[in-house]
């Protein structure tokens, strides 16, 4: 029994983080708790030593400094102050009314305000509450398909997970060692392009079936002409200045993510005191859920990181690594093959927990295959955004579901969402078949000529026992010291 664990450590720690998850334990607790656990047994059978674990408090004060992660809170409270200041109300409104005699007007204003409020606010649960309230009663009023609304309005609040400022990518380019600006830049397009197939979607279902999502009536059109102008300039134009703010100087290389963060949460804050909206209470609000949010990321964080030593400790990633260059196809086996794990995970794990547990662990794998990191970010991006969509478990579907009028079943919910998701399915098709949509220089690393390493050997402790996983390729060996001078 004990060679069997010893030979087999690192797909037996993956299997029981696997099986703790689908329990429902806490994720930063399980990751944390099974990276101890394993770790004692290897110290316990020699295959780790005890000084591994003195590496982690390390660890820990190195998140806790890390100035990339900052952006998170910064953005995430920009978001909740542009919700709850009321700034989707507006926007719903104003873009209802210019949409509204166009059959399927109030399904385009949605998409249209979900791309703009992922591009000022970042966050999914607020795009889609927000939405839910505001827009689907009047979309069911005036004879909205329920599928189709509901659908929607779950589908256009993930756009906050693929077009910037999002979160996920923060947490991806954190993970994959890159910069959160190019990832931000990569994006930018793929966000847009799916933007376009919502509204594609919506075009076909209006043309060929009008009665699931037919005009405003004139009644409803209080706003024309002059006055409509005015309300258009008023609601448009500051959030499109926030974005520039907060979006073009990051691009433009003026600010860094976290500047840029900085300044999208003074600017929501003006916004909200222009618009007279601003009280003790909003801003309490916003600070007590942005602490709980960016708690939530680093604790899980903390979890990843006892887990990844520890499984490294073991040899997991080259266990991974071979385990993925083994597939057939090469690049493209590798690709299909990820892809299709991760939308399987997407359906019980949200994206916080596949970015911390799987991205760090597929992306030196691809980063081997030659793959470029932000090009494979941005996959994994539109990839996991299906996480929010996934009928049953979906946190999108169940945001809308806790704003819902009684008359919307979840089974409508659900059912509008399988369009979405498939979407978004072939979005990442589009993506693999064309790289060039994701705007960066190259998307391949030159491998033809092999660069020689030297780094010293990291000694862990006894090898695997008799069939245990240690390749000999990957064991570094330091370089000789050099001779003294002689006399």
């Amino acid at each position: 029994m004990e060679a069997f664990i010893v030979a087999n450590m690192a797909p037996l720690m993956f299997g029981a983080l696997v099986i703790f998850l689908l329990l429902g334990y806490p994720v930063a607790f399980a990751l944390a708790a099974n990276g101890m656990f394993f770790g004692l047994i290897g110290i316990e059978y020699g295959l780790l030593k005890p000084e591994l674990l003195q590496a982690l408090p390390q660890r820990v004060f190195g998140i806790m400094q890390n100035d990339t992660l900052l952006a998170i809170p910064f953005f995430t409270f920009m978001g909740l102050i542009l919700e709850r200041s009321g700034m989707a109300e507006d926007l719903l409104d104003t873009i209802g009314q210019l949409f509204g005699p166009i059959r399927g007007g109030l399904a385009y204003a949605v998409i249209f305000v979900g791309a703009l409020l992922a591009a000022t606010t970042g966050v999914v649960a607020a795009s889609v509450i927000s939405m839910g309230l505001i827009s689907l009663p009047i979309m069911l009023r005036y004879g909205y398909d329920k599928k189709l609304a509901t659908g929607v309005i779950a589908a256009s609040g993930t756009l906050a997970q693929i077009i910037p400022p999002s979160l996920v990518l923060i947490i991806m380019a954190d993970q994959l060692g890159r910069s959160v600006g190019d990832m931000y830049a990569g994006a930018l397009i793929p966000g847009l392009v799916l933007t376009g197939m919502y509204v594609g979607y919506v075009f076909l279902t209006a043309t060929f079936k009008p009665d699931a999502a037919p005009a405003l009536p004139p009644e409803a059109r209080s706003l024309r002409g002059a006055a409509l102008g005015r309300r258009v300039l008023v609601s448009l134009v500051p959030p499109l200045v926030l974005i520039f703010l907060v979006l073009g100087t990051i691009f433009i290389g003026v600010a860094t993510p976290t500047e840029g963060g900085a300044m999208g949460a003074s600017g929501a804050i003006i916004l909200a005191l222009i618009n007279r909206r601003l009280d003790w209470k909003l801003v309490r609000q916003a600070l007590d859920q942005t602490a709980k949010l960016s708690c939530f990321v680093l604790f899980i964080l903390i979890g990843s990181t006892v887990f990844g030593l520890v499984f490294r400790a073991v040899n997991g990633d080259l266990w991974v690594e071979h385990l993925l260059t083994a597939l057939p196809g090469g690049e493209v086996g590798f690709l299909i093959v990820v892809n299709i794990l991760m939308f399987a995970l997407a359906f019980f794990l949200d994206f916080f927990e596949l970015a911390f547990i799987l991205v760090p662990l597929l992306g030196p794998v691809a980063e081997k295959l030659g793959i470029d990191l932000i090009w494979f970010g941005v996959l994994l991006g539109v990839n996991m955004q299906t996480s929010f969509m996934h009928p049953p478990f979906g946190f999108a579907l169940f945001y809308l579901r806790s704003v819902a009028p009684p008359d919307i079943r979840t089974t409508h919910i659900y059912w509008g969402a399988v369009p979405f998701v498939c979407i978004q399915i072939i979005m990442v098709a589009l993506l693999i078949a064309f790289p060039g949509l994701v705007s960066v220089e190259k998307h391949k690393v030159d491998n033809s000529a092999p660069v020689q390493i030297e780094m010293p050997a990291v000694d862990y402790g006894a090898p695997a026992g008799d069939g245990g996983y240690a390749p000999p390729s990957y064991d570094y060996q330091p370089a000789p010291p050099p001779e003294p001078a002689k006399p």
